[in-house]
């Protein structure tokens, strides 16, 4: 690679204008080089898509089939107690060390800090076969949902990382849309290999084979990170290097979280929308799912549930992204598109709640549960379907509200932990309450209330802060030194178009 003197002595120029670093406003930057991608079959490992593909595998393989588990109720266990107490340690932690994983991932590297994340999900499916053939490891099982939450949180930090930071601007749609469309492929997956293992089953719980084959396959997904390109040798489609994003250290992050709260407070009103996004999940997997049906039907509404996943965010992702239409009337659209169908399946849902309650314990269940023969399962498992699709929508609504709402990076990183960390608070509050077998009829109304509040609050919030486009004003943390002082837009210095433009030949 050869430079003229004139690259040579290129003067630095100041970053003020971009929002991909969070001391872009004072720090002081050579322009990028344009560096020369391998060729043959090492430029396609190599391969920025290639390496999002190996990401999106490694969730496949581990959270995937964790959310595939979790869909067949209870765990597929007999007793959801064990599995919804597990599930409350899994988001108990998972709320605090999202947190500091960003810290973690800085120190450790992404590679490393991917394997560490999906040892959890591996020791949790562990837990269930354990269960299966010694029945008296629940508390091996809860144990390891807690060692799970802690791992979570640094795979999903990692994740989020490389996600970001492997395609160019103009390929980040499409890239994230790799990565989704893999990982949620995991959870149809592991339906599907539960329902051909369960097909012929009598018993109301899953058979070893099963947990064996998902251990196997979150296996291979532990061993993925070691044949990933270390992030610091990727070169970008367009030449230029990658510069995984920058987490700081956990007083930085704190301040950052605070400085993103206050310039932005109406992110407050989003917050019932993030508790509501994994309380439903439980009502759905264990008190709907769980109870209702045997393991045959169980596995085949598992699996109907998230192909709907998978079709519910192609249909939301369409409606939210068409660019001829402003991006206010968007986010309206989606919200009424929400609203309208959280009203139609809960009246079609309450329905069913109200024939049938939680079983008293210590007392003989009379309750048939459906086949795939029984009369009614039909319109059941449709409603099952929908609810899929509708967890799709709202998870991606809110991720699209935040990003409606900043492009910077930095900003965004410190509302999506916002997302996540409230998020899993919501999840442990009703997984503990399904632990201490509260009715089913309470975890259904305040799983429907929640939903609406959620809803009602973020009404108002759309209408005061969404716009059609963002502006640099609203970018607070993008024009925020290392030592915490926010540049005024009037002060920030114009990078020189040249300049930012040329790249040193190869």
């Amino acid at each position: 690679m050869s430079t003229t003197k004139a690259d040579e002595g290129r003067e630095k120029v100041v970053a003020d204008g971009a929002l991909d670093e969070k001391s872009s406003a004072q720090e002081e930057v050579e322009q990028p080089v344009a560096y020369e991608r391998p060729k043959g079959l090492r430029g396609l490992y190599a391969h920025p898509r290639t390496q999002i593909a190996m990401l999106g595998f490694i969730c496949f393989m581990c959270p995937g089939l964790f959310n595939a588990l979790n869909g067949l109720g209870g765990g597929g266990q007999v007793d959801s107690e064990t599995s919804a107490k597990a599930n409350s340690a899994v988001y108990a932690t998972f709320a605090v060390s999202a947190f500091f994983a960003g810290s973690i991932n800085n120190k450790l590297g992404s590679r490393l800090t991917l394997l560490l994340g999906t040892l959890g999900y591996a020791l949790y499916i562990g837990s269930y076969l354990a269960m299966n053939i010694h029945p008296n490891a629940g508390g091996f099982v809860i144990a390891a949902g807690a060692l799970l939450g802690i791992s979570a949180g640094l795979l999903w930090t990692a994740q989020g990382s490389l996600m970001l930071s492997y395609p160019t601007e103009s390929q980040k749609g499409q890239f994230i849309s790799i990565f989704w469309s893999i990982f949620n492929l995991g959870s149809v997956v592991g339906a599907s290999v539960s329902l051909g293992l369960n097909f012929k089953s009598t018993a109301n719980s899953v058979g070893n084979g099963t947990y064996i084959a998902f251990l196997v396959l979150t296996g291979i997904g532990c061993l993925i990170p070691l044949f990933m390109v270390d992030p610091k040798k990727m070169i970008r489609t367009d030449g230029t290097k990658v510069t995984t994003p920058r987490h700081p250290s956990w007083k930085v992050e704190l301040y950052g979280l605070y400085v993103a709260v206050k310039t932005d407070p109406l992110i407050i009103l989003l917050f019932p929308m993030f508790f509501a996004s994994n309380w439903f999940y439980t009502w759905q997997f264990n008190a709907y799912n769980g109870y209702l049906f045997d393991i045959k039907a169980r596995s085949l509404n598992n699996l109907l549930y998230w192909i709907a996943q998978i079709i519910g965010s192609i249909l939301i992702g369409l409606i939210l992204d068409q660019e001829k239409i402003k991006r206010r009337i968007r986010a309206y659209t989606g919200w009424g598109i929400l609203f309208v169908a959280v009203w139609a399946l809960h009246i079609w849902a309450y329905f069913y709640q109200r024939d049938y309650e939680r079983p008293v314990e210590g007392l003989p269940d009379p309750f048939v549960k459906y086949t795939i023969d029984t009369p009614g399962y039909g319109a059941r498992v449709a409603l099952y379907f929908f609810f899929g699709m509708v967890d799709a929508m709202w998870q991606i609504t809110a991720y699209w509200i935040m990003g409606a709402m900043s492009n910077d990076p930095a900003k965004l990183a410190h509302f999506t932990g916002l997302y996540k960390s409230i998020q899993s608070a919501g999840a442990v509050g009703i997984w503990a309450g399904d632990g201490d077998k509260i009715p089913y009829m309470n975890m259904f109304l305040s799983t429907w209330i929640l939903l609406v509040v959620g809803l009602a609050l973020a009404l108002p919030m759309i209408y005061l802060r969404v716009k059609d486009s963002t502006d640099l004003k609203d970018e607070a943390l993008a024009r925020m030194d290392d030592s915490g002082n926010i540049v005024p837009v009037e002060e920030l210095k114009p990078v020189d178009a040249k300049a930012g433009s040329e790249k040193v030949e190869a």
